[in-house]
């Protein structure tokens, strides 16, 4: 069974930092891509950021430069954010994707349950 294990966020003052982060835990063979999606309230979820198994990573305009997210260990992905913005909160989901588990052969993409980040002016 694979389960997506988020921690991190909370609440900081604009300009402060936090971070996220994804574990993709159980028997992983392998993941194409781990990417952050952000929910904020009354607004649909939006990708934030996103790292490939090969390293290659992809950012919303408005967070460039200020998030950063890179691979901690084989399955743990953390999403880096400094300089916060108030606009910056909501809740952040973890998404993996084509996730193969051990012995197997099939694909299967999963969402983690979110952690929120809030950000106070």
């Amino acid at each position: 069974q694979v389960r997506l294990l988020e921690s991190g966020g909370g609440l900081v003052q604009a300009g402060g930092s936090l971070s996220v982060s994804c574990e993709v835990s159980g028997r992983i063979l392998t993941w194409d891509t781990v990417a952050w999606y952000r929910q904020a309230p009354g607004n649909e979820r939006e990708l934030v950021a996103s790292l490939t198994n090969g390293g290659m990573t992809n950012y919303i305009e408005s967070i460039k430069g200020r998030f950063t997210i890179s691979r901690e260990a084989k399955n743990l992905v953390t999403l880096q954010m400094s300089n916060l913005k108030p606009e910056d909160t909501g809740v952040y989901i973890c998404r993996a994707e084509k996730v193969v588990m051990l012995g197997r052969s099939s694909q299967h993409n999963y969402w983690g349950r979110g952690t929120q980040v809030t950000v106070s002016s």
